[in-house]
């Protein structure tokens, strides 16, 4: 998950942005999807969810790839901080 905050007002563009990116993450090795949550007691954050089969698919195949610095000139000039992005397992369904 990346916890993203965004310049004030740019909402609508970086949403386009992330619609536009996310055929680079249906690509990637070990995605099993993306998706954009807006939080909604705060308008400018929001969470990004990419399910990864590994690890290594994300930090390793994804991050050291073309596309992620495709990813990265699309959305990047929106962050108003950098993302916070953490990795978890599923314990409990």
């Amino acid at each position: 998950m990346a916890h993203i905050e965004v310049l004030p007002g740019t909402n609508a563009d970086f949403e386009a942005r992330v619609k536009q990116a996310l055929p680079l993450f249906a690509r990637a090795k070990g995605c099993g999807g993306a998706q954009l949550h807006r939080v909604v007691e705060h308008d400018a954050r929001y969470v990004l969810v990419v399910r990864w089969e590994t690890l290594e698919d994300h930090m390793v195949h994804f991050r050291q790839s073309e596309d992620f610095q495709v990813w990265r000139g699309l959305v990047g000039g929106f962050f108003a901080k950098p993302p916070e992005v953490i990795h978890t397992q599923v314990r409990v369904e």
